[in-house]
């Protein structure tokens, strides 16, 4: 079984990832290239946080916001397979430090592999809220390793949150998305959030990681100031 589970990721890496808009080849062009993408990216993140905050039927989302230690946003995750399925996309994720101010965003791309009977492909939007310090600090740490360190958890939009997500405060990661039935059960263990660091240096200057983004917060984008300004709620 785990090496079903590994040719799976090894599906995602291969197939999947490469179909999300084919932009890790696309960075190997030219830095110019990885800029676009990165701008992109963080517009349409901004875009995703607006659309969920709009939803009337989670206003889960926006509680968990207001209280959330980190988020992460992914614009087009795209998910595929018959019996090995696979989900993918890069996107951005952002903490909050003690005084609750939020950081600038990192880039990361989310591989996920699971084994199963599934047919068909969707593509979604998504973005999960990271509930505790530690989590985000896991996260950040323990790169594809998502499942192993922090519970994940769904609350698909159209459907409100499952009733275990509410009544278990211990999990750590909450997933919304506007696709309903997305994520499965088991199609987050064993993600795999891959830093982009090509990304996170085109986008602020060469050296720039997570940990210097997301914990230090030492880096700065006044591009990113509308993301960071549409994770406050009110």
């Amino acid at each position: 079984m785990k090496n079903l589970r590994m040719m799976a990721i090894l599906a995602l890496g291969l197939g999947a990832l490469s179909a999300c808009a084919g932009d890790a080849s696309k960075t190997q062009t030219g830095a110019a290239d990885v800029g676009t993408n990165s701008t992109s990216l963080v517009a349409s993140a901004q875009a995703t946080i607006e659309s969920l905050k709009r939803r009337e039927d989670i206003p889960e989302f926006r509680q968990m916001l207001k209280s959330a230690h980190g988020v992460m946003i992914f614009p087009a995750l795209y998910k595929a397979g018959f019996i090995i399925g696979a989900e993918g996309g890069n996107g951005v994720m952002l903490s909050r430090d003690a005084a609750g101010n939020w950081s600038y965003p990192a880039f990361y791309t989310l591989a996920s592999g699971s084994f199963g009977f599934q047919a068909g492909g969707q593509r979604a939007r998504a973005a999960f809220i990271v509930r505790s310090a530690g989590a985000v600090r896991a996260i950040i740490d323990h790169q594809g390793k998502i499942g192993a360190d922090a519970g994940v958890s769904v609350g698909p939009v159209g459907a409100g949150i499952e009733g275990s997500v509410t009544t278990n405060l211990s999990l750590d990661v909450v997933a919304f998305s506007d696709v309903i039935g997305l994520f499965g059960g088991v199609s987050l263990e064993g993600a795999a959030m891959i830093r982009r660091n090509d990304y996170n240096n085109q986008y602020y200057g060469r050296g720039a990681t997570p940990e210097t983004i997301l914990i230090q917060h030492a880096w700065r984008n006044p591009q990113a100031d509308g993301l960071r300004a549409s994770l406050v709620v009110p």
